[in-house]
């Protein structure tokens, strides 16, 4: 379920040409809050996301933060789990 949430944030994300001469490519995928990146090449600022969209979701995971969902992925972490013996 996390890489298809990844692969549709993936395709929502906007890319642009900065001004920027070492990584003129940046990227961000709108409704997730704080996920950019750039690259030298497309491919690279593409790949950048990928990994920073990773990142964000997993520390929100672990924090216990909601994740906001991406049209049919939603990712939700049970406030508690049972364990039976």
């Amino acid at each position: 379920m996390i890489r298809e949430y990844i692969q549709e944030a993936l395709e929502r994300a906007k890319y642009e040409l900065i001004n920027n001469p070492g990584e003129p490519y940046y990227a961000e995928v709108p409704g997730l809050a704080g996920v950019w990146a750039t690259g030298e090449t497309l491919e690279q600022c593409r790949r950048n996301l990928a990994d920073v969209i990773e990142g964000w979701l997993l520390l929100r995971l672990r924090k216990g933060f909601d994740v906001p969902p991406l049209g049919q992925y939603r990712i939700e972490i049970p406030h508690q789990v049972e364990i039976h013996g």
